[in-house]
């Protein structure tokens, strides 16, 4: 493993970071492609989405929600 401090510029050669900039955008356009459009239930259902929001919200602690806070 190749650490980066402050006394060393070396770097990795390995990983998705050090790739070419044109590879990373190929390899990640294929992500958006990998199910089909018919197959995605929330592109096909915003009940179903905001369902799923409202969940994930509520499965964070009242003191821990950013939104929630009074910052002021």
């Amino acid at each position: 493993m190749v650490q980066n401090n402050s006394t060393s510029s070396v770097r990795s050669t390995r990983g998705f970071a050090s790739m070419d900039p044109s590879k990373q955008k190929e390899i990640a356009s294929k992500g958006g492609r990998s199910v089909p459009s018919d197959k995605r239930s929330f592109s096909q259902n915003r009940e179903l989405a905001a369902q799923a929001g409202r969940k994930g919200g509520q499965s964070v602690a009242p003191e821990n929600r950013s939104f929630s806070q009074d910052r002021y």
